[in-house]
């Protein structure tokens, strides 16, 4: 048949089998390089047996002889058949099963295949497949009428791949993203068999094999428009964490429900630079990998641990991306985000108590050594006054002498008391503000300073610990010449607040046992809060823009405010 002087039919049959041809050509060239080595066998297969089967039905439409069109057509049954195998085989490997690498399935799919071909091209002996007749309509061409061995092997067909479609769409729903893209490309795939119906049961179609149209459609979607998706489904199948997919300019892709649901501000923002949407997410992009950098030029302050805060608890997650290529070009990266928050507060609390231990030593080195030396001078000077015959002043220096080794036997017995409520919170409960600050208050009883509480609710606390942390915020206050001090409670924590002397710039060694700031006589009272803060995964900080007096500031606190009512 010539191509020119028919009609727009038979041109647009020719222009869809060509298309089908070349797009199974083209998803070739992509498909090598799929990472996954079964997949991509499976997928090659099944673009070039669905390109050849798609190619002899073009020679078939524009075959000039009878028997051209027949040779054509039954070679085109011999080639469309592996599709079937083949489609099979990378739905398995795509989706993660082992039925692609059974040898029995292999063997039984072998034989299958030689007795039906066997009988397909002795089909000019016996014409059980399909007989043959010059029609006119829609155009002329020669006319396939399938018989029953025909029927019976498309039903078969037809069963296998839709095998298949369920290994697909089963995958696809347990898929914690939306895939209705990738489901309607799928669903592309099967949509020529209504064709073929229609061509069995009316003469508005020819009655040839449409299926290379629906392959071509799919494989040019999965390879070049939803190429990310399609490889992101297969990667990420089984993994439960959040999953966040940029383009080569970390522009937001896509992302799992998981990302969803722990990143609410993702909701609408595909297109959108990462770094604006989520700057905290986007600063730890590549810190995993640049604390394993041994090029020791290659320096970041990013922490690839982020911590998100929910109902007054910190939870730590994991910030790890990888390269997302096809072959050798990169088409973006996908930043999965792993929650280890268990493992990040024991590093956390293994560290807390590392630099606790290290500050009680230095205070208990510090204490000693003052001691030691108190005593020694002492000792040295009552020596020297029995030597004058000055027994009072001997007697005076051995009781000062003795007064400072019991300071020093209090001051390390306190040190060992609070390194024991130091350790690991083993339970927390829920505890009346007022009641417990009125505790320390009572504990460390300071005279002629009046005390304030305003705000009223509960926080979460291990008791004896939080009335300890206010015994010694009260300590200091009476040390620091108050005679005021308010405890004010707030959403995320709370505030003591005293009239006293304002603190320096460097406020640092107020925390630091061993330094003796302000002074000897309450040098441990602030670090002792900020130990008894932290055992809690508080943080303590002092206030510097505060002159009035000193503003101690405790944030990370689970705090449930009461409302007071008006009168």
């Amino acid at each position: 048949m010539a191509l020119f002087g028919v009609g727009w039919q038979y041109l647009g049959y020719v222009l869809a089998y060509g298309f089908a041809t070349l797009g199974c050509g083209v998803a070739v060239l992509r498909a090598r390089y799929v990472t996954d080595a079964d997949t991509r066998r499976g997928l090659l297969a099944l673009l070039v047996s669905s390109g050849g089967w798609a190619g002899l039905e073009l020679a078939f439409l524009l075959a000039s002889t009878r028997l051209a069109q027949y040779v054509a057509y039954l070679l085109s049954l011999v080639v469309g058949l592996t599709t079937v195998g083949a489609w099979l085989y990378f739905c398995s490997a795509y989706t993660g099963r082992s039925f692609h690498r059974s040898v029995g399935y292999r063997r039984a799919a072998v034989a299958v295949y030689a007795f039906i071909v066997a009988v397909k091209v002795t089909n000019p002996l016996h014409g059980l497949y399909f007989t043959t007749e010059i029609a006119t309509t829609p155009f002329p061409h020669l006319s396939i009428h399938h018989q029953t061995f025909h029927w019976v092997v498309s039903g078969l067909s037809y069963a296998l791949v839709a095998v298949g479609f369920f290994m697909l769409y089963e995958l696809f729903l347990e898929a914690d993203y939306d895939t209705r893209s990738l489901g309607a490309v799928v669903a592309a795939t099967g949509l020529p068999v209504a064709f073929d119906i229609v061509g069995f049961a009316s003469p508005a179609l020819v009655d040839i094999n449409y299926e290379p149209l629906g392959v071509a459609i799919f494989a040019l979607g999965v390879l070049y428009v939803f190429e990310d998706k399609f490889l992101a489904v297969q990667l990420t199948d089984g993994v439960d964490a959040p999953v966040v997919y940029l383009d080569s300019e970390d522009r937001i892709r896509d992302y799992n429900g998981g990302a969803r649901t722990l990143f609410p501000a993702l909701e609408g923002a595909t297109g959108k630079p990462l770094a604006a949407v989520l700057p905290d997410l986007a600063a730890r992009v590549g810190a995993a990998d640049s604390d394993t950098d041994t090029n020791t030029d290659a320096e970041t302050d990013a922490d690839p641990v982020l911590e998100r805060r929910g109902d007054g608890e910190s939870q730590y997650y994991l910030v790890s991306d990888t390269a997302f290529t096809l072959g050798q070009a990169d088409i973006g990266r996908m930043v999965v985000v792993s929650d280890v928050t268990e493992t990040e507060r024991r590093r956390r609390e293994l560290e807390r108590q590392n630099d606790q231990l290290e500050g009680f030593a230095a205070a208990i080195r510090h204490e000693l050594l003052n001691t030691l030396q108190i005593v020694g001078g002492r000792v040295g000077l009552a020596g020297r006054a029995l030597e004058d015959g000055n027994l009072q002043g001997a007697r005076e220096s051995l009781q000062t002498a003795s007064h400072a080794a019991d300071r020093m036997t209090t001051i390390v017995g306190d040190l060992s008391d609070l390194a024991r409520h130091g350790q690991t919170l083993e339970e927390t409960s829920r505890l009346d503000f007022s009641t417990v600050v009125n505790s320390g208050w009572s504990a460390a009883a300071p005279d002629d300073i009046a005390l304030s509480v305003e705000g009223r609710g509960t926080l979460r606390a291990e008791e004896s610990r939080l009335e300890d942390l206010f015994e010694s915020a009260f300590s200091f206050v009476a040390h620091n010449g108050a005679s005021e001090v308010t405890v004010c409670l707030r959403d995320d924590g709370f505030v003591v607040a005293d009239d006293g002397e304002p603190p320096p710039d460097d406020t640092e060694p107020f925390f630091e046992y061993g330094v003796s700031a302000p002074d000897p006589e309450v040098g441990m009272a602030l670090p002792n809060v900020r130990t008894l803060a932290r055992v809690h995964g508080w943080e303590v900080t002092i206030d510097t823009e505060y002159r009035e007096g000193v503003r101690l500031v405790v944030s990370g606190v689970a705090v449930e405010r009461k409302q007071t009512r008006s009168a």
